[in-house]
């Protein structure tokens, strides 16, 4: 009989046991992942000095360390996954199988076959940043293009090459106005998008600007100028409206309150929805400063909220250019004058250089939704942007006077022109009740505002764009219709 000492039985264990898995780690290893081909991993070890992949965990305590294996389901195939992917998304209930009148700051508008085609070129659809403009002028060029046609728009000298999304950029302007004045409040309407507020105070708090609410025309919802004219002072930085407004009312007293604003030495900023830009003038023809907005309707899917596009725009003096967060591409020629070249310019503003003194902490953008948004107003150019506009506001507008004929509804609430969305005041059933009936008929409502701005009452705000057809808009009014007449639940 053979006997084994426990050491020897020991280390044959352990030789069988590191056999095991090498062999198991050769089986997994990926083609796409250097890391999980066992020598690559062995050689890594080696050069961090370590026997193996736990030391590198031991500042967690051991009893917060996992002693088994992950429960994970089995592999799939990629039939498979695709399937299971497939099955989870079927249970969700898109704008494809029921009209929405949702809106809010993310809105339902159609985008052309051709910007999705063109934005996933191989020379725009990129994973990163352009610094490198000898293999990035696809999407320099294009992002160019981009800022040359929001200038267009909004009536600017300048824009960069996009932020996050509208209440991104609002943050960023309140710090951009505070710098340039030195002065520490900014005046917003009482009537402003609560997320977006919050977003802005999130900005303005580190460096200690205030905010200051000014109040609305009760009929109109309209700034009130006499409000504007108690509140601005030799302290105020900007004033800042909506143009429409977060209820969908077109502020139509820009160039009053651009005036108070400059007669107080503070800056105007205007944030817009740059869809209503084909009918409406310019913020830079009545006196805005900057510009800023929310780019998703210019050719970007709603998709499922995100990602948005952050409109920023400004004058062209240079104090203001070298405080102007964010990217900008600027264009030029070779060293022979043959050719155009483009490239990121002014990046002395930047983070990634200058770090702690720089304009912003900004130091991305949204390339891909920027590059759409160039297409689509290219493909669109200002004909079409004005045809859109009206059909827009003939529907909205339609919409309103078929709900406002509906006993039990007021709408919208406010004697103003609108454009693509407007409140809905049910004056004896709750918002979310009718909205819950609302899905029972296959139609999504619009947004429960009554917690946000409970002085309006049991109010909704509904949005109509260019997707939104009579058929849809009737089966609306219908439903609503059935749903009053048969009381509460």
């Amino acid at each position: 009989m053979v006997r084994y000492s426990f050491k020897r039985l020991k280390d044959r264990f352990e030789r069988i046991h590191i056999s095991l898995v090498q062999n198991l780690a050769k089986a997994i290893s990926h083609p796409y992942i250097p890391n999980s081909e066992f020598k690559t991993k062995q050689s890594m070890l080696k050069e961090l000095r370590i026997e193996n992949i736990d030391e590198l965990y031991l500042d967690v305590p051991n009893q917060y360390r996992l002693k088994r294996r992950l429960d994970l389901p089995r592999t799939k195939s990629e039939s498979e996954v695709k399937h299971h992917i497939e099955s989870i998304l079927k249970k969700n209930t898109t704008n494809q199988d029921m009209p929405v009148f949702l809106g809010a700051g993310c809105w339902p508008h159609y985008v052309p076959a051709v910007v999705e085609n063109i934005i996933q070129r191989t020379e725009l659809l990129t994973a990163y940043t352009p610094y490198q403009p000898e293999i990035s002028q696809g999407v320099l060029q294009l992002l160019f293009e981009y800022q040359s046609l929001i200038c267009e728009l909004t009536g600017m000298d300048v824009a960069n090459s996009s932020l996050y999304d509208w209440a991104s950029a609002l943050g960023e302007a309140a710090r951009m106005a505070n710098r340039l004045t030195g002065r520490q409040e900014i005046l917003i309407p009482q009537i402003i998008h609560p997320e977006r507020y919050a977003t802005l105070t999130t900005y303005m708090e580190p460096v200690e600007i205030r905010a200051e609410k000014v109040k609305y025309e009760k009929d109109t919802g309209l700034f009130d100028l006499q409000s504007l004219e108690d509140k601005v002072s030799d302290k105020t930085a900007a004033v800042y409206v909506e143009n429409p407004s977060y209820l969908g009312f077109i502020e139509s007293q820009g160039e009053e309150i651009a005036n108070v604003a400059h007669d107080h030495g503070a800056l105007f900023i205007v944030g817009v929805d740059p869809i209503s830009l084909g009918i409406l003038k310019p913020p830079g023809d009545y006196g805005a400063d900057i510009v800023i907005g929310e780019g998703q309707p210019l050719g970007n899917h709603m998709n499922f909220g995100g990602p948005l596009l952050g409109i920023f725009a400004c004058s062209g003096e240079i104090a203001m250019i070298r405080q102007l967060p964010g990217r900008v591409i600027g264009m030029t020629t070779t060293q022979d004058g043959d050719n155009r070249g483009y490239c990121m310019v002014l990046q002395t503003r930047e983070q990634h250089i200058r770090r702690h003194k720089a304009t912003s902490n900004i130091c991305s953008n949204e390339s891909l939704c920027a590059a759409a948004s160039a297409v689509y107003m290219a493909l669109l150019g200002p004909s079409g942007l004005r045809d859109l506009g009206e059909t827009i506001t003939l529907r909205s507008h339609y919409a309103m006077k078929r709900l406002s004929e509906i006993e039990g509804i007021t709408t919208p609430i406010f004697q103003s022109s609108h454009f693509k969305e407007f409140t809905v005041n049910f004056e004896e059933r709750g918002v979310q009740e009718v909205h819950n009936k609302l899905l029972e008929h296959n139609v999504h409502g619009g947004k429960d505002i009554s917690t946000e701005f409970p002085e309006f009452g049991r109010t909704g705000l509904y949005c109509v764009t260019e997707t939104h057809s009579k058929k849809d808009i009737d089966n609306l009014a219908e439903a609503l219709e059935e749903i009053l007449k048969e009381g509460g639940v």
